[in-house]
């Protein structure tokens, strides 16, 4: 009498956790390449408000103004180098034709004076943007201070 096949074999209870354990590795060291990437920046004290925030802020040409009236763009060789009004407008200029639908923000220090904003946002409509919005902390969150 033929044994059936599930007999003959037992029935296999163990399974190959090589194959995830390779996909975890990859996985972190990606996340620990690109997370000091995220946290580059300009130092801005952003004023408070209860604003709906924008899904598309990755690919947003961000012009920041900081305290002390200096302003930086997040393209180009260094973003965190304050630029001269020529050099920023040639950059923000070859940005927005490289993709004109590209959104557009300004970020400003609460500290600095409105005026500043205004120039900055002046350069921004000179290189060729129509649409300008501002970035803004939410209301309720917690502020971070950095440490010694």
């Amino acid at each position: 009498m033929p044994v059936p096949l599930n007999k003959r074999r037992g029935l296999m209870g163990e399974i190959n956790v090589v194959p995830y354990i390779d996909v975890m590795l990859v996985l972190l060291i990606i996340f620990m390449i690109t997370a000091p990437l995220l946290t580059q920046g300009v130092k801005v004290e952003l004023p408070k408000a209860a604003a709906v925030p924008i899904a598309d802020q990755q690919e947003a040409l961000i012009l920041s103004v900081d305290a002390r009236g200096r302003m930086f763009l997040n393209v180009g060789g260094a973003p965190d180098q304050p630029l001269d009004h020529d050099t920023l407008l040639a950059r923000a200029t070859a940005a927005l034709r490289r993709d004109p639908t590209r959104g557009v923000q300004v970020k400003g220090d609460q500290a600095v004076p409105y005026g500043r904003v205004v120039e900055a946002m002046v350069l921004l409509q000179q290189a060729g943007a129509s649409k300008i919005g501002f970035l803004t902390d939410p209301v309720n969150a917690p502020r971070t201070t950095p440490g010694p």
